[in-house]
């Protein structure tokens, strides 16, 4: 065939002049972030973002045998509780150590057993839960050994632990706090289905909510007893001398999809431009790019949380998997959370003063815009206030201690 008319391919460039034409003209910042990710990605440094040491991993067809004997009568039941690495204001770890709490107050002698799998100071970490969480005083904190042993009884609190627990644990009975189903952090993929085999190594499965049973019943066909969520109504309250509401919160976690960042910046972006006058407030992580005027808390004590929700109208309360604590803690203040709906959520969060919107950036500023809009807001939010009065924990902390009877006595 003859090539007579057809144009020449034109001969590649060379690597370094498409870098430079790809870069000509960009920001600092864009630079800095292009940069770091080019050396990210050279070295696979995500692999350090995986929470778990290759040789930690279970396989729920390879289980190892390990051995359950009788509590002695002469002391009390050990209890250890497998933990990642905490941080202050880490809501997955507060929920988890108030059970830790009701057990040591239930006579189990409790110890939190720290798995990090980079090796982090153990003093400090026992050092980050004395401050942060001061109920733990009398509870051990050391380091999950190569071996776990000594204990009548041992608890995961994620997907990764509960394989430390199938790999380490040469003895105790096994149970499984579940506080959100965790295949759902991570794309299809090695970890998805590892955190998803988590729920098939034998052990006892305590769901946290009704959308953490039904996922696993209808995912995995996996037994689980029902945990149900509760309230801090003691710290989370509307104030003694309500003022004038002015303004919507929302709780900036970047890094973790599932609390949908980027549909809250957008939507926030939306919500400025149809109602300037209201302040909109963020805490968490600060947010200094954000291209709407923002007040930046950044990270706050339960207290100064509730006097912030205790102050706005609104909330913008993400989450794309199980609810988190944000939306009844913000109902408690007399805030009205904005939530993206979803059935399972529905399922946990049954309350009429919550706002449900579809999990689009227009959605949400329109529910935070009604929200505003309405003329009764004192009214609003006293309702929302006493849709909550009389809610506690103490419903999830006795149906953990049937658990923790039924098993150890």
């Amino acid at each position: 065939m003859s090539s007579v008319g057809i144009p020449a391919a034109p001969a590649p460039r060379a690597p370094r002049r498409r870098l430079l034409a790809r870069l000509r003209g960009r920001t600092p910042g864009y630079l800095l972030r292009f940069a770091a990710l080019r050396v990210h990605d050279r070295l696979d440094a995500e692999r350090l973002r995986f929470p778990v040491r290759e040789e930690d991993l279970a396989d729920s067809r390879l289980l190892q045998p390990f051995e359950v004997r009788p509590v002695p009568t002469d002391r009390a039941a050990r209890v250890a509780w497998v933990i990642q690495p905490p941080s202050a204001g880490s809501g997955g770890h507060t929920t988890l150590f108030r059970m830790v709490r009701a057990a040591a107050d239930a006579g189990y002698d409790s110890t939190l057993l720290l798995y990090d799998r980079h090796d982090g100071d153990i003093d400090y970490y026992r050092d980050v839960i004395r401050a942060a969480w001061p109920w733990l005083q009398d509870v051990a904190v050391e380091r999950a050994d190569k071996q776990i042993v000594g204990y009548d009884a041992v608890v995961a609190s994620s997907w990764s632990t509960a394989h430390v627990i199938a790999t380490r644990a040469r003895e105790g009975r096994r149970l499984y706090f579940i506080q959100d189903y965790e295949p759902f952090f991570t794309p299809r993929g090695s970890e998805y289905a590892y955190a998803e085999d988590s729920y098939r190594l034998g052990f006892r499965n305590l769901a946290l909510g009704e959308m953490v049973h039904g996922l696993l019943r209808d995912e995995l066909g996996a037994a689980s007893d029902l945990i149900p969520f509760g309230l801090d109504t003691e710290t989370y309250r509307a104030p003694d001398v309500a003022g004038a509401r002015r303004g919507v919160a929302w709780y900036a976690k970047r890094g973790n999809d599932r609390r949908g960042y980027s549909h809250a910046v957008r939507a926030l972006e939306i919500f400025h431009s149809r109602h300037p006058e209201e302040p909109i407030h963020i805490y968490g992580d600060v947010v200094s790019d954000a291209t709407f005027p923002a007040i930046n808390h950044g990270s706050l004590s339960p207290s100064g949380l509730n006097a912030l929700y205790g102050s706005v109208v609104a909330g913008l309360a993400l989450s794309f998997t199980n609810v988190s604590l944000v939306p009844e803690e913000m109902l408690a203040a007399g805030a009205i959370p904005v939530v993206n709906d979803d059935r399972y959520a529905r399922m946990v969060l049954g309350n009429s003063e919550v706002v449900w919107a579809h999990a689009t950036p227009a959605a949400l500023a329109e529910a935070l815009g009604a929200v505003v809009e309405r003329e009764d807001r004192a009214q609003h939010a006293a309702a929302a206030a006493a849709s909550v009065a009389g809610r506690s924990w103490s419903p999830g902390t006795e149906a953990l201690l049937r658990v923790l009877r039924s098993e150890l006595g």
